[in-house]
């Protein structure tokens, strides 16, 4: 009697589960959290992020949120984050976003993406020589990057992003596209009750839409 009883309590909170974790996925809605923009998705489940080093919101996402990196850890096998940087904000902007190219080129993003940051916000870089010593100081050597700054490559990775842009109609950052046929509306989370609240939900409306 006492193993019916628990295995009908196992079932029951079993099928809770299940429609609560129906309800979680329904809960995000369109022209709420996101919005459709367009019909079609993109062949590669891929999630990009436009961002500037100059961008305080940016700096909270990356450095004291870890949305990018909580939303990266969470993607399926067949997904990819990529984060674009736009030419719009600060004097340094377009340097910043060859610069950028560069890093993704030679996959040392997570290198100097930090100091990037720290840099940008106080201000502190002034022309390409500081974002050169940024690059030496987190382990790519001169010939890297003298190299590669203006390579074939590198240049093909800055088109990319204005392209993004441009593509996108991108006016403001932090902002997520999902698939190529979503955007994260960072309005729509305005109801939550704290950060990491604030957080969670982003970080699962993004991967429910990549799923989706």
């Amino acid at each position: 009697m006492k193993k019916l009883a628990l295995k009908s309590t196992f079932i029951a909170l079993s099928a809770l589960f299940a429609v609560n974790s129906s309800v979680i996925a329904a809960d995000f809605n369109e022209g709420k959290e996101y919005s459709q923009i367009r019909q079609v998705p993109s062949a590669q489940k891929e999630v990009v992020e436009f961002f500037s080093f100059y961008c305080p919101h940016c700096y909270d996402f990356e450095m004291s949120y870890k949305i990018p990196a909580a939303i990266k850890d969470g993607l399926p096998q067949d997904a990819t984050l990529v984060q674009y940087h736009v030419n719009f904000l600060g004097r340094q902007s377009e340097n910043l976003t060859r610069a950028w190219a560069l890093a993704m080129a030679l996959g040392v993003e997570d290198k100097v993406k930090s100091a990037l940051f720290e840099a940008a916000q106080k201000d502190a870089l002034k022309s390409m020589d500081d974002i050169r010593a940024i690059f030496l100081n987190h382990g790519v050597t001169a010939e890297q990057f003298d190299g590669g700054i203006d390579s074939f490559a590198v240049n093909g990775l800055v088109n990319k992003q204005k392209q993004g842009v441009e593509e996108f109609k991108v006016r403001g950052v932090p902002a997520f596209f999902v698939n190529g046929q979503y955007q994260i509306n960072a309005e729509g989370f305005s109801d939550v009750g704290s950060t990491s609240e604030f957080v969670k939900r982003y970080v699962d409306a993004v991967l429910f839409l990549v799923k989706k």
